[in-house]
């Protein structure tokens, strides 16, 4: 009989995968996948779902990794507009 899988390793692989479209998700998914990987390695086989933690961890990543870089993008659009206003006067 398979060990039961680890109900959150399933959630960090969902929040992974619309954290890369929702990119505020991926911390999340960060520490969802982080806790359950060591949840099913602690539990000695009795719980599986190591993948899916991993690839919810991965994913997780990635999706912070845009967030990231959209709001650096932000604040580049930003300082540029700010710069390219001219006082009247």
């Amino acid at each position: 009989m398979a060990a039961p899988t680890d109900s959150q390793a399933t959630l960090s692989l969902i929040l992974g995968i619309v954290g890369l479209m929702c990119c505020f998700l991926g911390p999340v998914a960060i520490f969802i996948g982080n806790a359950s990987r060591r949840r099913v390695q602690a539990s000695g086989g009795t719980l599986s779902g190591g993948g899916l933690a991993t690839a919810g961890f991965v994913l997780g990543i990635i999706g912070t990794v845009f967030l990231v870089l959209g709001i650096i993008w932000v604040i580049a659009v930003v300082i540029g507009a700010a710069g390219s206003v001219r006082p009247s006067g």
